[in-house]
């Protein structure tokens, strides 16, 4: 399901929040104060931080700011016992996704963490891939747009999905069989074809320096080719 750090400093509450969460299928991490709450949050980078707003060492007000500014993105859904609108606000201000009020019920609770992790993967989902770079190259999945030392490089449709294909699993193996079936959709895997080679070999000519002798789109012999760099 998902991994959610728990910040609260009471133990018979953070002991109930993490008997209820992982019943409902989560990983779940709990830290006591405030100081031990951010260190843990940059560390394991939690699908979702449930944190208490009046903590030791560090309040949840200073634990959000930090986390923020930091960049950190996950939701976090404030606990608080205050029911004053200015306390809500300022957890709203300092990076608050959401909040609950104690007492809580159990539905709410869970109603909140599901939407907010729903809302998470969505964005994580919609979200624009950063282009990818090896060598002098940069590739910009989302526009389809190569470079190579800042000059753009035009490639045909299915030398780039083909580049996509490798860009995808950096490093690793990709057979023959499985870019066929990738890029070219086709059925049947084992009919004979140089159609992956010659397009690895236009690939080649267009981004390496060597087409001969290649840094970066490499054979691994009777195996398939991979991206390196």
């Amino acid at each position: 399901m998902a991994r959610i750090l728990v910040v609260e400093d009471n133990a018979d509450l953070a002991f109930g929040l993490r008997t209820i969460l992982e019943f409902e299928g989560h990983d779940v991490d709990v830290a006591e104060d405030g100081s031990s709450g951010l260190a843990t949050a940059r560390a394991s980078g939690p699908d979702l931080v449930i944190l208490d707003l009046m903590l030791p060492e560090k309040s949840g007000y200073e634990v959000l700011r930090e986390l923020r500014g930091g960049g950190d993105r996950m939701p976090v859904l404030i606990l608080t016992a205050r029911t004053e609108e200015r306390d809500v606000v300022l957890g709203f201000d300092s990076g608050a996704d959401d909040y609950v009020t104690k007492p809580f019920s159990t539905l709410e609770l869970l109603a909140r963490v599901r939407a907010l992790l729903r809302r998470s993967r969505h964005e994580t989902e919609m979200a624009i891939p950063l282009p990818e770079t090896f060598g002098d190259v940069e590739v910009d999945v989302a526009s389809r747009v190569v470079q190579r030392a800042g000059e753009v490089v035009d490639l045909t449709p299915k030398e780039f999905d083909l580049l996509a294909a490798l860009l995808r699993r950096r490093g690793a193996v990709a057979s023959r069989n499985e870019l066929l079936s990738e890029v070219w959709q086709y059925g049947n895997v084992d009919v004979a074809t140089r159609t992956v080679d010659v397009h690895i070999a236009e690939l080649r000519r267009k981004l390496e320096e060597d087409p001969s002798n290649p840094e970066h789109i490499l054979t691994v012999r009777k195996a398939g080719y991979r991206l390196e760099g």
